[in-house]
């Protein structure tokens, strides 16, 4: 693979090939050049009471694939027929960004020049560090899809977005203070048809919202 990375060298994830595991609260993978969705939110996006309802149903699904969601159910899930393991995965994706897409908190990315911002600082290095495919900035979270020349730039770069971006906006808000939640979600492709479901769900992301034009801000690469 070589420092550079393009549309024309995208890969979706080998299991037989190097990869990356690092842990925060949750564990995060990454392989180099791979395809890799990302989600980070604002520190008010997800109220104590909601976190308790999301908690709630993921516990129930968990009990429903035989799992023990008091216990270690993460690696209960590698026991799972792969299919079946990320059908849960996606689905507890999916369960939880219905929760953010109800738009708690101040939801200031509303805001063209708030979002304008967020858009700028991903695009900044889009062919040289990285390369973008889609990725949209809503009321109080952002879906990143795209992929990166190494695994520590991955996370790297992540990091200085999020303290770039928070600075920004603080700055434009008059604020101050911590600005995103600190953990994010990544998930690496596995497949050309979850590649596209990713792109779907980023695009269709305002209209499950019901998010009328001018309270989001959508990009999209032509392949």
């Amino acid at each position: 693979m070589t420092d550079r990375i393009g549309t024309d060298n995208l890969r979706f994830f080998d299991r037989n090939d190097d990869f990356g595991v690092s842990f925060g609260r949750l564990p995060h993978w990454s392989q180099t050049g791979t395809v890799v969705f990302i989600t980070w939110r604002t520190a008010d996006s997800m109220p104590r009471d909601v976190i308790h309802r999301w908690v709630s149903e993921r516990n129930k699904l968990l009990q429903e694939c035989g799992l023990d969601p008091f216990g270690d159910w993460r690696s209960g899930l590698k026991s799972l027929p792969e299919s079946r393991a990320l059908a849960v995965k996606w689905q507890l994706i999916e369960r939880f960004d219905e929760q953010l897409d109800d738009c708690h908190g101040a939801c200031v990315l509303r805001d063209p020049q708030v979002a304008q911002c967020v858009a700028e600082s991903l695009l900044k290095f889009d062919g040289e560090r990285y390369v973008l495919t889609d990725f949209i900035v809503m009321p109080n979270h952002v879906h990143v899809l795209g992929a990166f020349s190494s695994e520590e730039l991955l996370r790297k770069q992540l990091a200085g977005w999020k303290r770039f971006q928070a600075r920004q906006i603080n700055a434009i808000l008059g604020t101050s203070g911590p600005f995103w939640q600190v953990e994010d979600f990544d998930h690496l492709v596995r497949s050309e048809e979850q590649f596209e479901h990713y792109r779907r769900y980023i695009a269709s992301n305002p209209a499950r919202a019901g998010l009328s034009e001018g309270e989001f801000l959508y990009w999209c690469r032509q392949l």
